[in-house]
């Protein structure tokens, strides 16, 4: 008998990941829980002319060994690079064989919010200086987001569902969650899901300074991304990857594989308000974390621990406490709430699944990383931040919120696995 897909039970059995903060998942979690920040000056460009001058950049990066050739490399862009370079970690933490495996059976879901903005901007100089006829006929290949999923499919012959999902800070988190569904309905068995973003480049730091949505605190880059401070005043840039292997429990346990968590929701909503603004209240974010608990059968006072996701901005904060406030009732003012982009700076595409692998490891390890910077309590910010210290606690289920321009919101709930 075909089992229902209601039934079918999903877990995360690899994390890869490439971040200011450590180019693995262990170095990153231990720099997290030692309240260490990936945020600095700009080294990628000359950013004295610009009103942010900091960010969180990926330091030492070395695509070498995930891909087939230096050729291949020079025809890929930053962030496809960030992407492979994560998928290949995953893999080999998850311990799958390919060798034995069935590839039709296995998929890709990694998405970005922006692509390749580095070669859009370099092109577009090369255009503007030598004309049509020097514009490279990689850069259509090396911008499109898609290209990331695509690629890692293709170096792994992996060749299930393939997509890349494109929902600005909540990119990964989408891909996450649409991964799980993939595998809840029967369509693989294992999915590679996550997001990439590289996009600490000229254009990025424009457009973004142009928003007026990041931090001018440039003088003290370490202590400028402050989630939930009363004295936060944007966000800052991050740049990397994170990808996730999603195993059907079945496929797992018959390949004796090690497994982080199970993940048991997801939630998916729009604002349908504003270009950039969060709903008032975080009435979206709100519905998007009520879904979750509903997919996932559990009531609030289940969750132990909620990634936020707190960017350091003064609206996207307090709606998100107030969203909070509204699916847990008094129970949000005994629950851990933390925001790791104080340390990461803001990853954009990438940001929920490099906070979904931490949520893997705060599950596995009963730790709960810190909100840095947190010195300035904010009245109308009132939750427990887990502030500056990393906390150990029994955390038996987490919630991952992602809220992306657009008004796109998405939740993840993962639960200790219970066998």
């Amino acid at each position: 008998m075909a089992i229902n897909s209601t039934d079918r039970r999903v877990v995360i059995t690899g994390l890869g990941v490439v971040s200011p903060l450590g180019n693995d998942t262990e170095t990153l979690w231990k720099n997290l829980l030692a309240g260490q920040c990936g945020v600095d000056r700009i080294t990628h460009f000359d950013a004295s002319m610009y009103d942010c001058q900091i960010a969180a950049e990926v330091k030492n990066f070395d695509p070498t060994a995930s891909f087939p050739s230096p050729k291949e490399i020079r025809r890929t862009d930053r962030f496809t690079q960030f992407g492979v370079v994560a998928g290949h970690q995953a893999l080999v933490d998850s311990g799958l064989d390919l060798n034995i495996a069935n590839r039709d059976e296995i998929g890709v879901f990694i998405g970005s919010g922006i692509g390749g903005l580095q070669t859009t901007g370099e092109q577009h100089k090369i255009l503007l200086a030598k004309g049509p006829g020097r514009v490279s006929p990689f850069m259509i290949p090396m911008l499109i987001l898609n290209m990331a999923s695509g690629i890692f499919s293709m170096y792994y012959k992996l060749r299930g569902p393939n997509v890349a999902t494109c929902s600005a800070c909540a990119t990964a988190t989408h891909a996450i969650g649409e991964a799980w569904r993939t595998i809840k309905m029967g369509d693989a068995a294992v999915m590679f899901a996550g997001g990439t973003e590289a996009t600490i480049v000229e254009l990025g730091i424009g457009g973004f300074c142009a928003m007026r949505a990041m931090s001018t605190r440039n003088a003290e880059p370490k202590r400028a991304s402050r989630p939930f401070d009363k004295e936060r005043d944007g966000f800052l840039m991050g740049e990397g990857a994170g990808v996730l292997v999603l195993e059907d429990l079945e496929h797992a346990k018959a390949r004796g594989a090690r497994i982080y968590c199970e993940l048991i929701g997801y939630g998916n909503t729009a604002d349908a308000n504003h270009m950039t603004a969060p709903a008032p209240q975080g009435e979206g974010a709100a519905r998007c974390m009520r879904m979750a608990l509903r997919s996932a059968r559990l009531n609030p006072e289940d969750i132990s621990y909620i990634n936020a996701h707190g960017t350091s901005t003064p609206t996207g904060d307090l709606c998100e406490t107030q969203a909070i406030k509204t699916v847990f009732g008094d129970y949000a003012y005994k629950l851990p709430v933390s925001s790791t982009k104080g340390a990461t700076g803001h990853m954009l595409g990438a940001a929920g699944a490099v906070e979904m692998a931490i949520c893997a490891k705060a599950i596995q390890s009963d730790l709960v990383p810190p909100t840095i910077n947190y010195e300035n309590p904010d009245p109308e910010c009132d939750l427990d931040y887990v502030p500056n210290t990393a906390r150990e606690l029994t955390v038996n289920a987490v919630v991952n919120n992602s809220f992306g321009f657009g008004g796109h919101n998405a939740s993840l709930i993962a639960r200790k696995f219970l066998g």
